[in-house]
C-alpha cells in the first residue's frame, strides 16, 4: 500500500487499497497502525455496499448504535435526501445538518463515545459539502502553555442539546436530542498505543468540572479558538465512492454548507470505545 500526506499534522491517503480485501497480506493491521498514529485515513473509490461498510466498522470495534430497539440503525446517513426531494429551508432536519458545521468530535455527549467514524460519500452536490477536519493532538502540542495549564487535568461536561441550542433552542427539545444526559469526560486523553496526549472537546462541550460556569464555558471557548486556527485544517471535497475514517480521540471536524436544493449524501458508521482504547482513564472519577 502506498500513503502519501493530506496535512502536515495528520492524515495519510491511502492508495491502492481495496477494503473489501484487507484479509490479504495482514492488510488491517497495518491500517489499524496507520489510523493510530496518524488519526485520518482516505480511500478514493471504495464501492462498498452496506454490508461491506459494516463488516468493516466492525474489525475496528462494537457498532454505536443509538436506537437499541432498532439493530438496523448502526449506519446513519448524513443526508437532506428524502422520499419528496430534499429538506428544505426552516425544516428541522436541515437545522440538524448544519448543527455538524460547528466544529465537533461524535458522540462526546454519549455513555460510550467513539473511537471512530467511518464515512462514505454516496452522492456529492456540484459544490460545497467539505468535510474539515483539525487535529487535536497537534492542538494540544501547540497550545498556548498558559491555556494548557488552566485545562490539563480537567473534566469536560458534553451535552448533545447544548450544540445543538446554538443553531436553534426548539431544536435542542426534540426527544431525538434531549434524551440524552449530559456526560463528563476527561479534557486530555492519552492514545494507549502511541502514548500522544490529545484535547478531547467538542461543541457538544459546555462545562467544566469543579469550575464556575461562566468560567469554565469561557475556558472551552478559548480552547477550541485557539486549536481551530485555518492552518490547521485539512478540508476534504468529496468524490463518490471516498471513504474516510478517523480517531475521534484526536480530531475535531465539520461539514460545510452547500446548494440546498441539491442532494448530499453520506453513510456513517460509529465504533464505540472500549477499555482498552482508553475509555475507563476518560471517566470522572467516582
Amino acid at each position: 500500500m502506498d500513503i502519501r500526506p493530506l496535512h502536515k499534522d495528520f492524515g495519510l491517503e491511502v492508495l491502492d487499497c481495496d477494503l473489501r480485501r484487507l484479509d490479504q497480506d495482514n492488510r488491517f493491521a497495518v491500517l489499524r497502525e496507520l489510523f493510530e498514529h496518524h488519526s485520518l485515513l482516505l480511500f478514493r473509490g471504495q464501492p462498498l455496499d452496506d454490508e461491506e461498510h459494516l463488516a468493516l466498522g466492525r474489525r475496528f470495534g462494537p457498532l454505536e448504535d443509538r436506537e437499541a430497539d432498532r439493530p438496523e440503525a448502526k449506519m446513519t446517513f448524513v443526508s437532506n435526501e428524502t422520499q419528496a426531494g430534499v429538506f428544505t429551508a426552516g425544516d428541522w432536519q436541515l437545522k440538524q445538518l448544519q448543527s455538524n458545521f460547528l466544529w465537533h468530535t461524535d458522540s462526546t455527549f454519549l455513555p460510550v463515545p467513539a473511537l471512530a467514524n467511518l464515512l462514505q460519500a454516496r452522492v456529492v452536490p456540484s459544490a460545497g459539502g467539505e468535510t474539515e477536519f483539525l487535529s487535536s493532538r497537534a492542538g494540544w502540542r501547540d497550545l498556548d502553555p498558559k491555556l494548557r495549564e488552566a485545562i490539563k487535568d480537567r473534566f469536560l461536561w458534553h451535552s448533545y442539546a447544548h450544540s445543538r441550542g446554538k443553531i436553534d433552542e426548539d431544536l435542542a427539545k426534540r426527544e431525538l436530542i434531549s434524551k440524552w444526559p449530559p456526560q463528563c469526560w476527561r479534557a486530555v486523553i492519552t492514545n494507549p498505543v502511541t502514548g500522544e496526549e490529545s484535547l478531547y472537546i467538542a461543541s457538544h462541550a459546555y462545562a467544566i468540572e469543579g469550575m464556575e460556569d461562566e468560567a469554565g464555558a469561557r475556558l472551552i471557548e478559548e480552547v477550541m479558538a485557539a486549536i481551530s486556527q485555518p492552518e490547521g485544517i485539512y478540508s476534504h471535497r468529496w468524490r463518490p465512492g471516498d471513504l474516510l475514517i478517523w480517531d475521534e480521540r484526536a480530531i475535531l471536524h465539520r461539514g460545510r454548507p452547500w446548494p440546498y436544493e441539491e442532494p448530499r449524501s453520506l453513510s456513517s458508521i460509529c465504533v464505540s470505545l472500549q477499555d482498552r482504547d482508553g475509555l475507563a482513564e476518560m471517566r470522572l472519577p467516582a
